[in-house]
C-alpha cells in the first residue's frame, strides 16, 4: 500500500465584483457583513446576491452579482 502525504492549506478568502478583486475586510466578518461594508461604496452590493465560494489556487472566492431588475 502507497502513503501519500497531505499538506493542509490556509485559504483566504476573497471578494469579486463586476470584473474587480475585493480583499477581504475582516476574516471575522461575516460574507454578507463584508457585503454590506463594501456596499458603502457600491450601493448596488445592497441588493446583490453571493455565489461561491469557488476555489481559486489557495483562495475562496465569493461573487457578488448585481440583482437584475428594471430602473426607473
Amino acid at each position: 500500500m502507497t502513503e501519500m502525504a497531505l499538506n493542509a492549506q490556509q485559504m483566504t478568502r476573497s471578494f469579486a465584483y463586476s470584473g474587480m478583486d475585493l480583499p477581504d475586510i475582516g476574516a471575522g466578518l461575516s460574507v454578507d457583513e463584508v457585503r454590506e461594508t463594501y456596499s458603502a461604496t457600491y450601493p448596488e452590493l445592497l441588493t446583490a446576491t453571493v455565489e461561491g465560494p469557488e476555489i481559486r489556487g489557495n483562495r475562496l472566492v465569493y461573487t457578488f452579482k448585481r440583482s437584475a431588475g428594471a430602473k426607473g
